[in-house]
């Protein structure tokens, strides 16, 4: 799957939440997509729904396929529960981390500003989206960039809750990953063992 760039109402309908932050559209209307939406389906299959929660994973954190089965092949090669070392391995890429900082006020954006070199890791430029930052580094904006409209602008809205394996320091513009999360705190709902079991075929 090629990462996602179309409506994106569309998609939260179709798993029946709103996976990429609040949406004004979806609090109206949060039927299926498609004329026969409102109705009900008939029960998914295990298959299907593990297929569909891989889906809903990659969506949520901007992965194509082939990126988030690197991901899983790495994690199945560690100690501890895959599924849980996943979602932690997806936490700690670089464009959720900004995007947790809130320097941006979606993935995507995020994504942008790291791929268009507004981001360093520890004073350095990084233009990898999918860069893992490891605990105790320092994710900020480059000093030049830190009176961008877009990063002034979503520093205004900040998230409703703080990440404490986060620390932020607005004056630089610069956040701390001080560790890595633990699933139950991530606030997505996306059952990562269900992931593990399907690619476990």
């Amino acid at each position: 799957m090629a990462r996602y760039t179309g409506p994106k109402t569309k998609i939260s309908r179709r798993f029946g939440e709103a996976i990429y932050g609040p949406d004004k559209v979806f609090d109206r209307r949060n039927t299926p997509p498609g004329q026969h939406g409102p109705k009900r389906r008939k029960k998914m299959t295990d298959y299907g729904m593990q297929l569909r929660e891989k889906q809903k994973a990659k969506y949520v954190y901007g992965m194509q396929e082939r990126q988030f089965h690197t991901f899983y092949v790495r994690c199945l090669a560690k100690r501890g529960n895959t599924g849980d070392l996943l979602l932690q391995m997806c936490e700690s890429r670089l464009d959720n981390v900004v995007y947790r900082l809130g320097l941006a006020p979606t993935r995507p954006a995020a994504r942008q500003l790291v791929t268009h070199r507004h981001i360093e890791v520890d004073g350095k430029v990084v233009n990898v989206p999918s860069y893992i930052v490891k605990p105790g580094q320092k994710v900020g904006v480059r000093e030049r960039d830190r009176n961008m409209d877009a990063i002034v602008e979503s520093l205004k809205h900040p998230r409703e809750k703080a990440y404490d394996w986060l620390t932020f320091d607005d004056a630089v513009k610069t956040g701390t990953f001080t560790r890595v999360p633990e699933p139950s705190e991530v606030p997505e709902t996306v059952n990562m063992q269900t992931i593990v079991e399907l690619y476990s075929r």
